[in-house]
């Protein structure tokens, strides 16, 4: 059995990781904490905290690039959290820190072989 394939293109995503996608774009740079995965799929209810933030005097609108075509191909940043969350079982991304709107690192709790981990 092969594993969860990489996603190329915003027509391969799920629904919810086209919304968790848009989200990420919209905070632009933060994170986002206590991220839900079960059975491959990022939990969207409740919603995850989002944290922005926000550098004064910086100029906002460069790092503005709103692409929602579903032929568009993805970052690669994009296409390998995805690829990693279609992995995990169970488990919670504690922390997932956003650059420009992309996914730029995580910290990721996994589930224990006996336990569910993850928060309940």
């Amino acid at each position: 059995m092969s594993g969860p394939s990489r996603p190329c293109f915003a027509g391969d995503l799920l629904p919810g990781e086209r919304r968790f996608l848009a989200a990420m774009r919209e905070v632009g740079f933060g994170q986002f904490e206590f991220v839900q995965i079960r059975e491959g799929q990022i939990v969207l209810d409740p919603w995850p905290t989002a944290v922005r933030d926000v550098k004064f005097g910086a100029d906002a609108s460069a790092s503005e690039e709103r692409v929602t075509h579903l032929e568009c191909q993805l970052k690669r940043h994009v296409a390998e959290l995805f690829e990693y969350t279609r992995a995990v079982n169970v488990g919670e991304i504690r922390t997932l820190e956003i650059r420009h709107g992309l996914p730029f690192s995580m910290e990721i709790e996994l589930a224990t072989v006996k336990g569910p981990g993850g928060r309940p």
